[in-house]
């Protein structure tokens, strides 16, 4: 797999040329000029030429390296290192990935881990409005970034959706057949992937547009505080979705309690019935000497009789109380 997904430099927000990662003599960053390199996970050895050609600190690589990082900004000298989720539906599944930026003077490094979209469409839509794209690095940060927290409201929309579904589900008595705790259990883990993916974002953006954060221009702030919206949003979301998420487990287990009691009345209302000629049988087989009827001749006929009337008297009251 070729971890070098694109590597060019730009001038005045136009492509000069492709660069060859492989020699570290064109990258060499020039007044007036900016390199964005893009890397899908690389290896050790492909980050530690570029970690001393643009100075970038161990730690930082190292979490680059490894990811399994929550989302988060930094700040090492005169480089900025975020590090963001990133989230598909794929196959009525959520898939994880993840992504680190270096972002300096003059340049901007990309590191995507695990599932996630390509940004060539990013750089496509950069290179087609040069004056943008000649602000600087902080505007392709805010291009993916915001690329990133676009592609999460698709997966909010899925996961509404399922909600959706699983509370049909529940009220019009279609999960007999199906484990719908286990599938709530999913969509809550999901929703709290998804939460801590998104929660980090307002503070990370209020970081940019509030603080001097080095390779930040100030007329690029504004972007970051549409990303800080939309975060906003997304949480707003998720938290509704986890309350919905709740009260149909509340649902799901009322519906649960509803149906044993059902089951139980059911249970009762038989017991009851069968309770009858259990009786009359218990006291007409304790085989006393002298007992009433024993010597009847319609004694037999006459206590099955009495047993008939009173289990369907009982078998009718039970019917009209909704027992049965």
């Amino acid at each position: 797999m070729n971890s070098v997904v694109n590597c060019a430099v730009y001038e005045n927000g136009r492509k000069v040329r492709d660069l060859d990662i492989n020699h570290l003599e064109q990258m060499k960053i020039l007044a007036g000029q900016l390199i964005w390199i893009g890397l899908l996970e690389p290896s050790q050895e492909m980050l530690a030429p570029l970690q001393r050609q643009f100075g970038l600190h161990e730690l930082a690589v190292e979490d680059a390296y490894r990811a399994h990082q929550r989302p988060k900004l930094e700040v090492y000298g005169d480089t900025v290192f975020v590090v963001m989720k990133t989230c598909q539906w794929l196959d009525g599944e959520l898939a994880l990935g993840e992504t680190c930026f270096f972002v300096g003077r003059g340049y901007l490094i990309s590191v995507r881990h695990g599932k996630s979209l390509s940004y060539r469409s990013v750089r496509e839509r950069c290179e087609n409005v040069p004056g943008k794209l000649k602000k600087g690095e902080d505007f392709i940060l805010y291009a993916l970034m915001d690329f990133i927290v676009d592609n999460y409201f698709p997966v909010i929309d899925a996961l509404e959706e399922k909600v959706e579904e699983l509370e049909g589900a529940i009220f019009e008595n279609r999960d007999q057949h199906r484990d719908i705790l286990s599938e709530i259990s999913i969509l809550r883990r999901d929703l709290l992937a998804m939460r801590h993916a998104v929660a980090p974002l307002p503070d990370i953006c209020q970081r940019i547009i509030r603080f001097d954060v080095p390779a930040m221009d100030k007329n690029t702030q504004p972007y970051f505080r549409d990303i800080y919206d939309h975060a906003n949003i997304l949480m707003d979301r998720i938290e509704a979705l986890r309350e919905t998420v709740k009260s149909v487990v509340d649902s799901k287990m009322l519906m649960v309690s509803m149906r044993q009691n059902e089951v139980m009345r059911k249970l009762a209302a038989w017991a009851a019935m069968l309770a009858v000629p259990t009786a009359i049988a218990g006291i007409y087989g304790m085989n006393f000497t002298n007992m009433p009827e024993l010597t009847w001749r319609y004694g037999y006929f006459t206590v099955l009789g009495v047993i008939v009337v009173i289990c369907l008297a009982l078998y009718w009251r039970f019917k009209r109380s909704g027992w049965l």
